[in-house]
């Protein structure tokens, strides 16, 4: 799919099999040409037996994924999530258990939002059609120094965003966007409920972050629960996403610690 920061999305779905059932996962890796070579290599690793989810983990933790050193350290986490996700959602099927039920957690309702960037130049175009199909939609959005004083006037007339987020610690990508102090004060003082992810901390932008740091949230910089340890802020929430912990052990372990 080509999406909004301007770059074709591919996936992987991962499919494991055993006992009747069939578990799926997905990899998320972001350069669409790892996909297509995955692709052609097929289903080549060794992964037949009977495992328990932590052997079959340690098992995955020895495999080489890539045939090759991928463009991004990252992308071998990724990889891993959809195997190990896909073993998740396979134990839990051979089992009868919802995920719910095998942690000894019951469901709660959850408020999701959508996620994208406003374009070049930006507008809120695409955004109003969301509403206007879904009055009830709430939305983390891409600020980025193309943002005029008018379109933030929109959104705030629009009372519809939930999150900004900054890309301020991405490098080498496609949305990368550079701090830019000016814009960080625009969105903190136009939007005094927003949530304010990933931004670039800079002498200039500390000086604007620090007095609002409790609505600080952080994504591309959490990996583990060490990364969330170390953050400059104890944060109120984290946007933790499965892919970039690769094993369901370090992603268990963050819940924990949340």
């Amino acid at each position: 799919r080509d999406v909004s920061s301007g770059f074709t999305r591919k996936c992987t779905l991962i499919q494991l099999s055993g006992a009747g059932d069939e578990g799926v996962g997905e990899d998320v890796t972001y350069a669409a040409e790892e996909h297509d070579l995955q692709i052609a290599l097929g289903a080549i690793l060794p992964l037949a037996g009977a495992w328990t989810l932590d052997s079959f983990s340690q098992h995955l933790a020895t495999l080489a994924l890539f045939d090759h050193e991928p463009e991004q350290h990252a992308y071998l986490d990724y990889r891993r999530w959809g195997f190990e996700s896909a073993a998740l959602d396979l134990a839990l099927r051979q089992a009868g258990l919802s995920l719910g039920d095998a942690v000894g957690h019951v469901a709660r309702p959850l408020t999701f939002v959508v996620s994208l960037r406003l374009g070049e130049p930006p507008s809120t175009e695409r955004l109003r059609g969301w509403l206007a199909l879904y009055p009830g939609l709430r939305f983390k959005l891409d600020a980025t120094p193309s943002w005029t004083d008018e379109l933030i006037g929109e959104l705030v007339e629009l009372g519809c965003v939930d999150s900004v987020d900054f890309k301020g610690h991405y490098s080498g990508t496609t949305v990368d966007v550079p701090p830019d102090a000016a814009l960080y004060r625009r969105v903190v003082d136009a939007f005094p409920d927003v949530w304010l992810e990933d931004p670039a901390l800079t002498p200039e932008t500390l000086a604007v972050l620090e007095p609002v740091h409790e609505r600080v949230t952080w994504d591309a910089p959490v990996h583990s629960v060490e990364d969330i340890e170390v953050l400059r802020w104890p944060p109120r929430t984290v946007n933790v996403k499965p892919s970039r912990f690769g094993s369901v052990a370090k992603l268990f372990g963050a819940y924990d610690y949340c």
